[in-house]
């Protein structure tokens, strides 16, 4: 089912520990929308290097980025609207994903370094070391205002951070959530 707004994709973007998985799966629940995460995506190859500490480069990212782009145009195809987690960090990586389309939304998960280091420090058992933290932010380019993006700002409990989403897409809440 599409949204009410007729999108058939919401990319929710940012740096590792940004809550990208979080908020995309609350966001997923609270508008009825299926959840994807792009870890889901990666070659193996891909996720034995950021579990060694290696950052990736744009040969490794490729195959991925047209994995969640082809994603993108079946969910659309089915008109069924999915909000898939994806770090997203550079305009050509998200103009992959948006290629041209119309009906794809990027929400920018922003937040400060220090803010998520600390968060990157509490959590165990992903495959994306802190110290990869710096490589990220220094890949960053924060969406442009020709981008169908908003910035989301992260320092907030999670519950309001999707309210803000839901209110400024314009989507219409899952009447079953709670």
């Amino acid at each position: 089912m599409m949204t009410t707004t007729g999108l058939a994709a919401i990319v929710v973007m940012g740096v590792s520990g940004s809550g990208k998985s979080t908020v995309a799966e609350a966001l997923a629940r609270r508008t009825g929308l299926t959840f994807r995460d792009d870890d889901g995506f990666h070659p193996a190859a891909n996720i034995e290097k950021m579990r060694a500490g290696i950052p990736l480069t744009d040969t490794d990212r490729a195959p991925w980025l047209a994995a969640i782009a082809r994603a993108i145009d079946a969910a659309a195809g089915r008109k069924a609207a999915m909000v898939v987690a994806c770090s997203a960090l550079k305009r050509a990586y998200r103009d992959v994903l948006v290629h041209g389309r119309r009906d794809v939304a990027l929400v920018y998960l922003k937040g400060t370094p220090a803010l998520i280091a600390r968060r990157l420090a509490k959590r165990h058992g992903h495959f994306m070391p802190a110290a990869l933290l710096d490589s990220q932010f220094a890949a960053l380019e924060e969406p442009g205002d020709d981008e169908p993006a908003i910035a989301v700002d992260i320092d907030r409990p999670i519950d309001i951070i999707v309210d803000d989403i839901i209110a400024r897409l314009g989507l219409a809440p899952n009447e079953a959530s709670p």
